[in-house]
This record gives C-alpha cells, structure tokens and sequence, in this order.
C-alpha cells in the first residue's frame, strides 16, 4: 500500500454505471463521517492529546483529481477555492472508507487533527484515494470581539431554545444565557494568547486551565466550561459546527449553565489564522 502527502501554504447514463457511482459517492462520504468522528473526539496523535474538534465541512472544491497534481494551488486556483493552506493525501491500495480511514489515522493523525484545517474534499476512483484538507482565506467582515461574542450568544441562545440530540445524549430545551463580561475578558484574552502563540488548546501555554483563567480574570463560579473554535470566520459557521460535534454540543445545551462570555481573536501570522473562545459559567 502506498501513501503519500503533499503541503503548501499560502447526461445519460446506463443503470449500472449509476448504481457503480452511488457506491464510490457512498464510500467517499463515509470517510468524510469517519474522519470527522475520529476529529470530534480526543485523540492520542505523535505523544500529545489532541482537542475535540468541530467537523471539516465538505467543500466540492476540493474534490481534486486522484491522479497526480503537478501544482495543487494552481489546481485550486482553477477551483476557485481562495486558500490559505491546504494538504493532500493520497492512498493506493484501500478497498473501502474503512480501509482507508485506518491508514490515514495512523499514518496522518497530525493532519486530521489540525485545528486549522476546516474544509474538506474526498475522491475516489478505484483502490486510489485523494483527500484534501484546507483552509480558506477569510472573508468575514467581523465587529469588535465584543459585538461578535454577543452575536455568538444570541445564536446559542436560539439553539438552546430547541430539544437537541448531541451525539447520544438528548437534550431538552433550556433558559437563554446572560453575557457576563469578565468571562467576556478572559475569553478574549485566551483568544488572543492562542493567535498570538500559534496553539489550540484548552490549556494554555502556562498550564491554566479555563478554571484558572476565569478566577484570574474575577469570575468565582461553581461551573465553568468551554468551546473552542478556528478558522471559521464566521459566528454563524462555529456555532455550526459546534452544533455537529457531540462535545462542543453537550457544553452549549447544558442546562447547568448560566452566562457566557465569548470573542475571537485574529493574527494573520498563526496556522488559523482566528481563534475563537467561549466561556460557560454558573454562579
């Protein structure tokens, strides 16, 4: 079995050939699930354990060719895809998503599990895979932390209105959040520490914990809890993708919860490019 990885920054048909292309499409969604279940969950990847990860979402973009590309940012260029940074990997030799799914675990955790990456492309065609993981440019035209945390809180609120499932455990619909501003500060200050140092983690380059930030920051509360998001440039696209993984989703429906306190952070210079934080709390 061969494998290979590549990175860069910056009409009719018969029925049986429709039937044939329903099965690639199948196999290739699959591993799309597969990769984003491995990514919701932490993960042991070169000695350190990993964040829970909202999902790569599916871009058509990226769905290149699995026969060799001589230049991948032209072959995005073509694509109209405005990245950033991208990666791809190719398989030969895989039989199915399953197969597939066990060499990319162990051969490219490190690539799965980078927070930076948030969009994703699968093709197939035989025993020959290419995935490609990317992130874009960003485009979003964002207020001030502030004014893009409260807009965070309304969405959240709105998504607790409603019963959810996330990922096993149901949940019933529950009382809106209040802001509170000190979470407020010490969200923004982990935003900014994690775009200004280039990291994704709950854990800060101190070893603090969000416990420790939020009673740094005067916030003396029976509960605290947290999410995190990168790369998406949008409060719209991380409260999504929140919503598909089954952690982050559990953290915003918790009924125990009372106030948040939310703001992203943004250094053109680090892998994400933007960094997003927001603080649950109970008094």
């Amino acid at each position: 079995m061969r494998v290979t990885s590549f990175i860069m920054r910056l009409g009719t048909l018969s029925l049986g050939l429709v039937f044939a292309t329903t099965a690639i499409a199948t196999e290739e969604t699959q591993l799309v699930e597969s990769i984003n279940a491995y990514r919701s969950q932490v993960q042991r990847c070169a000695g350190q354990a990993s964040a829970e990860l909202p999902p790569l979402a599916v871009d058509p973009r990226l769905v290149l060719s699995v026969n060799k590309i001589s230049d991948l940012q032209q072959a995005l260029t073509r694509a109209s895809y405005p990245m950033v940074s991208v990666q791809a990997i190719s398989l030969s030799g895989p039989r199915d998503a399953q197969s597939a799914m066990k060499v990319v675990r162990e051969s490219f955790c490190q690539v799965l599990l980078d927070p930076q990456f948030i969009d994703v492309g699968v093709s197939r065609e035989g025993r020959e895979w290419r995935i490609v993981l990317a992130r874009p440019l960003l485009t979003g035209r964002l207020g001030d932390w502030q004014a893009e945390g409260q807009k965070l809180l309304e969405m959240l609120n709105t998504a607790r209105a409603q019963p959810r499932q996330c990922g096993a455990q149901s949940f019933a619909a529950t009382t809106p959040l209040t802001w509170n501003a000190t979470l407020g500060t010490a969200a923004e200050a982990h935003s900014r520490d994690m775009a200004n140092h280039n990291f994704f983690d709950h854990k800060n380059l101190d070893g603090r914990t969000p416990g420790d930030r939020a009673e740094l920051a005067g916030y003396i509360g029976q509960q605290i809890g947290e999410n995190l998001a990168a790369g998406q440039d949008t409060p719209r696209k991380v409260v999504d993708g929140w919503l598909a993984s089954p952690g982050h989703c559990s953290n915003l429906m918790n009924p125990q919860f009372r106030e948040l306190g939310a703001a992203y952070a943004v250094d053109p210079k680090s892998n994400a490019g933007i960094y997003w934080t927001a603080m649950f709390g109970t008094q």
